[in-house]
């Protein structure tokens, strides 16, 4: 994976799926982050069996969101939104595609992603937060 980011981030399938197909741009987080740039998209090794994502995602892509524990993806982090409250958070539901009633206060962060990508799986395990791929890549 020469000339990619060191970095990446993990994300429950489909979630990860609809990030790098564009479908949506803003990944939901409980923490912040000062991080900008190019991050590798990791589908983490466990899925997100809630029906809310998997009803987003279109069919041609079903097989490519059953892909997990590896990276699948790249994107460029440009921004955080905050949110402070239910009102704003249901307002940008199209962007991160959550239900309204995921939103947990006093705040919850969205990571804004432009420029996504698809890239050929490679396996890799994941963590929690960012983490260098170095030597992760089997």
């Amino acid at each position: 994976m020469r000339n990619l980011p060191e970095k990446a981030l993990s994300i429950r399938q489909p979630w990860a799926t609809l990030l790098v197909h564009g479908i949506k741009t803003v990944e939901i987080r409980r923490w912040d982050t000062q991080f900008r740039g190019p991050v590798l998209i990791h589908a983490s090794g466990i899925v997100d069996k809630r029906p809310e994502g998997w009803s987003r995602l279109p069919q041609r892509l079903r097989e490519e969101a059953e892909l997990a524990g590896g990276i699948i993806g790249l994107a460029d982090l440009i921004g955080v939104r905050e949110y402070h409250d239910e009102e704003k958070f249901s307002a940008e539901q199209s962007l991160h595609l959550n239900e309204p009633s995921w939103f947990r206060p006093p705040v919850m962060y969205g990571f804004v992603f432009v420029g996504t990508r698809r890239l050929p799986f490679q396996r890799c395990t994941g963590q929690v937060r960012f983490f260098s791929v170095r030597e992760r890549l089997k």
